[in-house]
């Protein structure tokens, strides 16, 4: 442990040295040997060192959007090469140099972070071994032993014995309960940090092994950082639940400020903007033009959320352009309306006995169409029962209307199967024609 320590002292040293001048600055306010001005210089420390890690945090964010996005190319590739692994690496390597992804990108601000805390960690254990490191002589050591956060010393750990723990001025019982109420919300914090990246910020209309993995990490992740906190000092419980509430806090920024295509925080977003370009007739600040300047330019690449964002401004009456900013238009809040008015008169629907009765009403309907088609033929005079002599005028005329050519001996038959037609109950069809020879 001595060897790995000397190893990383490069970074001990430097580590020490930000905790003593924070603690000289806090020391004079709090006094020296106070807990607040020890336990206010770790978490300093982690202020600083996060607000030096924040373009590496935007790496990460870039880097996981890529990797949620290259899900259901990465899932064809693996289907597609599963016989040959060595092509199936090189068809990765080429996504994602195509993409600019880096798949270790999203693990920069931990690796970047693992050598601030292992220093802490030996800086800390060192206070508590009684020995002096980096810049933290025999009066610097002596302060922070005296220092207590809520009556459990900075160098304590929960699995300390009583006599360890009395030795540094403090009780089993306090310094248990304190480190226990620690790791319970440093644990929380881990759970809640992620649930948020989850359940908020990611594309919900991409379901894909990776989302399944973030989920199991979700609950496994709070649990490894329990079992491994009970072997922390309470100043790295300091350290680790300060940078968790400060990645928690960060993360919610990026969520409500920059959300995930296609995710619930973007369509929390859009609505805002919708409400406040509707309010103020304008996008307001140049990254929210940069985002709707980037909606435009997907055309009928977008996704649900934005397809809704874009039927709000044009329910509004406006128009989005190319450059991010957006118009009033007349044309389209007519359309708007003429499309609600055409909604609004379609018929609606009947009941199963209203359509009953309609149906019940066609064949009277029906009937009475059939009924009334002599009534429009009153011009044609009805046929006669009298018998009338074949070379009459009225009966040539009327088969040359009805496109019959008139034959001999067969016009008086015709007007009889008119009469068959027309009239109820009698035979239909022509009547054989008497012999010249029968007798009538």
């Amino acid at each position: 442990m001595d060897t790995i320590a000397s190893l990383f002292s490069f970074i001990t040293t430097p580590v020490s040295w930000v905790i003593v001048q924070f603690h000289s600055m806090y020391g004079a306010i709090f006094g020296p040997d106070t807990g607040w001005a020890w336990g206010l210089s770790i978490v300093s420390l982690v202020v600083l060192i996060r607000i030096c890690l924040i373009p590496l945090f935007v790496k990460q964010i870039k880097s996981t959007r890529n990797m949620q996005a290259l899900q259901p190319k990465m899932k064809a590739i693996q289907e597609r090469y599963k016989s040959d692994k060595q092509r199936q690496s090189e068809e990765m390597m080429k996504l994602y140099k195509e993409t600019g992804t880096n798949p270790l990108s999203s693990c920069l601000p931990i690796l970047a972070q693992s050598p601030f805390f292992f220093a802490l960690y030996r800086v800390l254990s060192s206070i508590a071994n009684g020995q002096t490191i980096g810049v933290i002589n025999e009066d610097l050591l002596a302060s922070a032993r005296q220092a207590h956060i809520f009556g459990a010393p900075l160098a304590a750990k929960f699995t300390d014995s009583a006599e360890k723990v009395a030795s540094l001025g403090a009780s089993l019982t306090d310094v248990r309960i304190v480190t226990a109420i620690m790791i319970v919300m440093m644990s929380a914090s881990q759970f809640f940090t992620q649930r948020q990246l989850m359940m908020k910020n990611v594309d919900l209309s991409v379901k894909t092994p990776y989302m399944q993995q973030q989920k199991m990490l979700m609950y496994i992740f709070p649990l490894i950082f329990a079992g491994m906190g009970i072997n922390f000092p309470v100043g790295v419980l300091v350290y680790w639940l300060t940078t968790n509430l400060w990645t928690m806090g960060q993360q919610m920024y990026v969520i409500n400020q920059n959300p995930t295509p296609g995710s619930k925080a973007q369509d929390a977003y859009l609505q805002r903007l919708l409400k406040s370009v509707t309010h103020s007739g304008e996008v307001k600040g140049r990254r929210r033009k940069n985002i709707v300047k980037v909606i435009v330019a997907k055309g009928s690449d977008r996704n649900e959320n934005e397809r809704r964002f874009f039927v709000g401004l044009s329910k509004a009456g406006f128009a989005a352009q190319a450059d991010g900013t957006v118009i009033k238009s007349d044309t389209i809040v007519a359309e708007a309306e003429g499309g609600a008015a055409a909604r609004r008169q379609q018929p609606k629907r009947q009941t199963k006995a209203q359509r009953q009765s309609s149906g019940a009403q066609q064949p009277v309907a029906k009937d009475s169409e059939e009924g009334s088609e002599p009534a429009a033929d009153e011009a044609t005079p009805a046929p006669s029962l009298e018998k009338k002599p074949q070379g009459s005028a009225t009966t040539e005329a009327k088969g040359e209307a009805q496109g019959d050519k008139p034959q001999r001996g067969s016009r008086a038959n015709s007007g009889g199967s008119r009469q068959g037609k027309s009239g109820q109950g009698q035979r239909k069809g022509q009547q054989r024609p008497k012999h010249p020879s029968s007798k009538k």
